[in-house]
């Protein structure tokens, strides 16, 4: 009897396609059936009932046109800095510095950043009190909008800096030799390379607006957008899951579409067969103008979050402003408290170790020359749905799809929840590592016997090491501050900080809110600082080798 054996790619395969089967497609399916049927039969009365009023076309509008204004800001603002890295003469480290503080942001929960932007432009707000008055309504518009911008600022900038890092540059002095003004030299060796990219960066910007529940739960005021309408549809007084499907499903619509766009617009990327490396021109006047700019916009950006370091350190904000230890005293000593940062800190370490595991073995079969390399769609496929649905909506089909389950209300649930959101990117960015890889290392493995797996052990793993942990620590930190999908799926004994804050909201209990957003930024810190410094590490080893 011949006995087939079953190859390690395959076996990944096959796991992949029943993990995101289970926990990508089905939860979908329900949210979608949901959407359509009531006791068995189809309707279209959950989509009739929220038309008919008009109170979801204005939900609509809101969110669009917030969305809208946000990205374009964004985009604007994030240029400036990424042209003051890759265009001027500026300092080196000034411009490390310039790069790693815009990212502040990313380290921090969004719902975060509508009490830090209460506590700063309120009535008693510290930049109010700062400009000797109160200048905007936070809550509605402007605070959205502000929030939005901080929140997209830092993605957007990425965007930018990395399409700017591959333009070719000896063409801005081919255009000024040949006489061009330097506005028309500008517009054509830095615009219009970076058109479809300033295009993708509104497109990422407006999304993530779109579908951020966190920053619209503190400052949305009397503005009703897609987001609050589906939070109060699904944890309502009143709750109506099937409505709140159909408002899932209209949620979806901008997002797809928006993956569309983003896949025809990269396809007009401007190439260089290579490189050139140009010295730029000196313009003093310049450096100091983008230099400005650019700390005054990281400032700006750092300054909102001031208060989360101020107001937990004083004995009440902000009438009696002695400093105090009082309110870190009392937050440690609460056990409930820091068994929800411990649950988070849980959370976190397993989403990013297996999220890790997952996405280096679906990169591996995609990326890696194997007589399976042909089943590595599935993974691009899986990416390319993971990217399209936000995270209340995903958040929205996990409640209806195990609700009363043995997953319901366990940290497994979260865990996968987190690895099935955030699955695109990492998997896209591993992928991208383990393709510059030489192909020809699994051929000469085999020639000399050695097995798949050994291969990957001793050969692949230790080059693409870095990447690992790069992976790790994006699952780590986005799986410490994400709150759209979880607070559907946390519970009482499954808390974890991001649904904390959103409890403590209702309380007023802002010092813990604070706190709590402190001890996660430091935890991303920490987590960061450790990555980075074993990247330092292993340029050291790659070096002395």
């Amino acid at each position: 009897m011949i006995k087939h054996k079953v190859s390690p790619q395959k076996i990944i395969i096959v796991f992949t396609g029943i993990l995101f089967g289970i926990f990508l497609l089905l939860p979908m399916v329900t949210i979608l059936f949901k959407s359509f049927c009531e006791d068995g039969n189809v309707t279209f009365k959950f989509y009739a009932n929220l038309f008919s009023d008009g109170s979801i076309v204005k939900a609509f509008g809101n969110s669009v046109l917030v969305s809208s204004v946000s990205g374009v800001i964004t985009t604007v603002l994030a240029f400036i800095p990424a042209y003051a890295i890759n265009y001027t003469n500026i300092n080196r480290k000034i411009k490390k510095i310039i790069s790693t503080l815009i990212m502040f942001p990313m380290l921090l929960p969004t719902i975060t950043y509508g009490f830090a932007i209460i506590y700063s432009f309120g009535n008693q707000g510290l930049i109010t009190k700062f400009l000797g008055g109160h200048f905007v309504d936070i809550y509605g518009m402007a605070g959205l909008i502000i929030g939005y911008v901080i929140y997209t600022l830092p993605v957007s900038f990425m965007l930018i800096n990395n399409t700017m890092g591959y333009i070719d540059k000896k063409f801005m002095i081919v255009s000024r030799m040949m006489g061009d003004s330097r506005l028309k030299c500008f517009l054509a060796t830095v615009i219009t390379p970076l058109i479809s990219t300033l295009a993708v960066s509104f497109i990422q910007s407006f999304t993530l607006s779109f579908t951020d529940y966190g920053i619209p739960a503190a400052l949305a005021g009397n503005i009703e957008l897609l987001s609050t309408r589906l939070y109060n549809e699904m944890l309502g007084s009143l709750p109506d899951f099937n409505t709140g499907s159909a408002v899932s499903i209209i949620m979806l619509l901008p997002s797809i579409l928006s993956i569309i766009l983003i896949s025809v617009l990269n396809k007009y990327n401007i190439r260089y067969s290579k490189i050139s490396v140009v010295e730029l021109s000196g313009n003093r006047a310049r450096d100091i103008i983008f230099g400005l700019i650019s700390a005054v916009i990281i400032l700006c950006v750092l300054s909102v979050f001031a208060v989360i370091f101020i107001v937990p350190f004083v004995e009440q904000w902000p009438y009696r402003m002695n400093f105090s230890l009082e309110h870190i005293t009392e937050i440690f000593s609460d056990d409930s408290l820091m068994s929800v940062c411990r649950n988070s800190l849980f959370v976190a370490l397993l989403t990013s170790v297996f999220g890790t595991l997952i996405v280096y073995g679906t990169a591996l079969v995609s990326a890696r020359r194997s007589e399976h390399r042909r089943y590595g769609k599935l993974p691009d496929i899986i990416s390319l749905i993971t990217n399209t649905i936000p995270g209340m909506v995903l958040g929205v089909a996990y409640l209806l799809c195990f609700k009363g389950t043995f997953m319901h209300n366990t940290f497994a649930i979260l865990v996968i929840c987190n690895i099935v959101h955030y699955f695109s990117s990492p998997y896209l960015m591993m992928k991208s590592s383990l393709e510059k890889l030489n192909a020809g290392w699994e051929t000469t493995a085999r020639l000399m016997g050695d097995s798949w797996i050994k291969t990957v052990l001793r050969i692949i793993t230790p080059n693409a090491v870095s990447t690992l942990f790069e992976v790790f620590s994006y699952f780590f930190v986005n799986a410490m501050v994400t709150v759209s999908a979880v607070i559907f799926l946390a519970s009482t004994r499954t808390m974890i900080v991001t649904a904390k804050i959103k409890e403590l909201q209702h309380f007023a209990n802002f010092n813990e809110i604070f706190v709590l957003s402190i001890l996660i930024l430091i935890t991303n810190l920490a987590v960061k600082g450790l990555v980075r410094l074993f990247a330092v590490i292993q340029k050291k080893k790659g070096k002395s080798i």
